[in-house]
């Protein structure tokens, strides 16, 4: 499954065909496993909570130099656009497939109770964009989430979750696990997103357009409140490789 959802949170030009293949193959997965979940850990997001931090390591972050190339040159700001960009049109496309994927019959276990795997699914894959998003933005504006890989891991699921940038300064941000406040953050951030998703519930057409725009409004508030978080903390995003904006003492 953290493979699957790091293909999708980092394929940007993946065509509607194949993002809909491979949110079907997750689907599958995640009913299997809800079954050996139990009601109670499902209903009140453990499960889903507890999968995504699992799988948030197996998505791939790009360093600063690696988003310029990839963003034909773009540096400062205008980067940071762009990565924003990306991530919204990537979340709307999967809200689109999500709306398409609740009009066909799978085979989801009554464990999921109203919201069906491929809900489930289709959470998962944008919280994971979004969270890549997140990350990328800390490299533009030149703020280093420093540790192992399980550590910024932890550290940008805890910020997607509270919906807030990350200081690097901040005592006890960066451990290698979520901690108990953490964990209950991102449940009930795991919940909502599952929340809106119930919208692509609707008839083929209605629940694809549905879900599209209420991911696309979503990824942009994010993005907003990470933006202005980060530029509190060191300024505007630097125009050169070389320049490093300015920590709080």
């Amino acid at each position: 499954m953290g493979e699957l959802v790091g293909r999708l949170a980092a394929d940007e030009g993946m065509d509607r065909e194949t993002r809909g293949r491979l949110l079907a193959r997750l689907t599958r997965l995640l009913a299997s496993n809800a079954r050996a979940a139990g009601a109670k850990g499902v209903a009140r997001g453990r499960w889903l909570a507890d999968l995504f931090a699992a799988i948030v390591p197996h998505v791939p972050i790009r360093d600063r130099a690696t988003l310029t190339a990839h963003h034909h040159g773009l540096t400062g700001e205008a980067l940071a656009d762009s990565v924003v960009r990306v991530a919204v049109n990537t979340t709307t496309a999967v809200g689109a497939a999500g709306g398409a994927l609740a009009a066909v019959e799978f085979a989801a276990p009554p464990l999921l109770l109203s919201a069906p795997a491929q809900l489930a699914a289709e959470t998962l894959v944008v919280a994971a964009i979004e969270v890549k998003m997140i990350a990328e933005l800390h490299e533009v504006y030149d703020v280093r989430v420093q540790g192992s890989g399980a550590a910024r891991a932890a550290a940008f699921a805890t910020a997607w979750a509270r919906q807030r940038g990350i200081n690097p300064l901040e005592g006890g941000s960066l451990t290698g696990a979520l901690g108990a406040a953490s964990k209950a953050a991102l449940r009930k951030r795991m919940l909502r997103t599952l929340g809106r998703s119930l919208s692509t519930m609707g008839p083929f057409l209605t629940g694809a357009a549905a879900g599209a725009a209420l991911n696309r409004t979503a990824t942009k508030k994010l993005a907003e409140s990470i933006r202005s978080d980060l530029r509190e903390l060191g300024g505007p995003a630097p125009e050169l490789p070389g320049e490093h904006p300015r920590l709080p003492s």
